[in-house]
Formats: structure tokens, sequence, C-alpha cells
């Protein structure tokens, strides 16, 4: 059984090690901002929750004892990183672009982050505007 385990933990973090690659890399090539933080945010998270998952099997399965470190660790980046992602995303849309210049939305509103929300409009026309 412990030939089989470490072969698992070993595909893992070898897995874990190319996604972290594939993330950095992506970080340092893409040619804009919002390509470069796509890169880090989905393989670089990957790679890492990769990495944790191997660490806890190796405790749990060679060394005899849970370990919940690791289990923490893991629920608190894949929380954290989509959140992170979203303010760096709205902290660029809001410095470089103008709603005029963005692509259509496909929606019944337009970018959340520039359109006043559904019930505080009246008629086209935020609430208060005069």
């Amino acid at each position: 059984m412990t030939f089989f385990a470490e072969i698992l933990i070993s595909l893992l973090i070898v897995a874990g090690g190319f996604f972290a690659f594939v993330g950095s890399f992506g970080l340092i090539k893409l040619p804009e901002i919002m390509q470069r933080l796509h890169a880090p945010t989905k393989a670089t998270t990957l790679g890492v929750g990769s990495v944790l998952v191997a660490s806890m099997l190796y405790f749990l399965i060679i060394e005899g004892s849970p370990s919940i470190h690791e289990l923490v660790i893991t629920l608190f980046l894949f929380l954290t990183a989509p959140i992170t992602a979203n303010f760096v995303a709205k902290a660029h849309l809001h410095e470089d672009q103008h709603p005029e210049a963005l692509p259509p939305t496909g929606g019944e509103h337009g970018w959340a982050t520039f359109d006043a929300p559904p019930d505080q409009r009246v008629a086209g026309q935020e609430r208060g505007a005069d």
C-alpha cells in the first residue's frame, strides 16, 4: 500500500509543480494585465492545491496521523484567490477603462462595476442624478 501511496503523492507533487510553473510562466509572458491575472489565479492555485493535497495524503497514509493544517490552508487558498482576482480586475477596469470602451455584456444590465444596481435605476437613469 505504501508504494502506491508514494506514487500517488509523487504524481500530485509533480502535477502541482507543473501547474505552478505554468501559472508563473503565464504571469511573466502574457501581454496584458487581465491575461496575466488569469494565469496565476487558475494554474498556480491548482498547483499549490495539488501540493497541499499531496501533503495531506502523506501525513494520513505514511505517517498515520491526519493533518488539518493543509486542509485549512487549501480552503483558505481556494476562497481567497478568486476574491483577490476579482478585486484586482475591478481596480484595473476603474483605472484604465471607460464604460463606453468596454464590450457589451450581452445581458440586460451593463458592467456591474460601472452601472448602478437595477433597484436604484429609474427609467434608465440613476436615482439622485440631477
